[in-house]
C-alpha cells in the first residue's frame, strides 16, 4: 500500500521572515532608552536655516549661513583622538568625532533631518559635520535604515559663534 502526500494549507500565514514593525519600534524604544538613561551623551545640534541662508543659485553654498536655536540630541559619540598634522605652513592639530544618530528618533520624535555643514556642541567644542553616511541595513531592508553616522572635525574659531 502505497502512502499519499497529501498538502495541507496552513490555518495562518508563516511568519515574516525579516523584522517587521513591531520589532523596529522594539528596537527604537531599547536604542532610545540606551542612549537617553544608560550612556547618556547629550549633544547640542545646530541645524542651519535653509529658508533664511542665502545660498547661491548655482553652486548651492552659502557665504553666510543662519542657524536655528540649538536642539539637544542624544547620541553615540567616538572620539578619535587628536591628530597633529605637519606641513608648510606648519603644525596642525585635527580634532574628530564620528556622531552615531538614531534616524527614526531624530526625524520622526524631534523633526530632525542631519546634513552636512550643520554644528554640533560636545564637551564645549563646536564641530561641523563634514560626511553622512548611513551604513548597513537592518536585515536587508534598504527603506528602514536606523543609523546615521556624521564624521565631525573641529571648528575653526570665528567660523560658529554659538550663543
Amino acid at each position: 500500500m502505497a502512502k499519499t502526500n497529501q498538502f495541507t494549507q496552513p490555518a495562518a500565514p508563516p511568519p515574516p521572515m525579516f523584522i517587521n514593525k513591531p520589532e523596529r519600534d522594539f528596537n527604537k524604544q531599547v536604542v532610545t532608552e540606551v542612549a537617553e538613561r544608560v550612556v547618556g551623551q547629550p549633544i547640542l545640534y545646530y541645524p542651519i536655516d535653509i529658508e533664511s541662508t542665502d545660498f547661491h543659485p548655482l553652486y548651492g553654498e552659502a557665504i553666510q549661513k543662519t542657524f536655528l536655536p540649538p536642539i539637544r540630541v542624544y547620541a553615540f559619540i567616538e572620539f578619535a583622538g587628536i591628530e597633529t598634522k605637519v606641513d608648510k605652513f606648519g603644525l596642525e592639530k585635527d580634532v574628530n568625532i564620528t556622531v552615531h544618530f538614531h534616524k527614526r528618533r531624530l526625524t520622526e520624535d524631534q523633526n530632525v533631518y542631519v546634513r552636512e555643514g550643520d554644528f554640533v556642541l560636545f564637551n564645549q567644542v563646536l564641530y561641523e559635520i563634514v560626511k553622512l553616511t548611513e551604513p548597513a541595513s537592518p536585515y536587508g531592508q534598504h527603506e528602514n535604515r536606523i543609523d546615521i553616522t556624521a564624521k565631525c572635525i573641529k571648528s575653526r574659531k570665528g567660523l560658529f559663534n554659538a550663543q
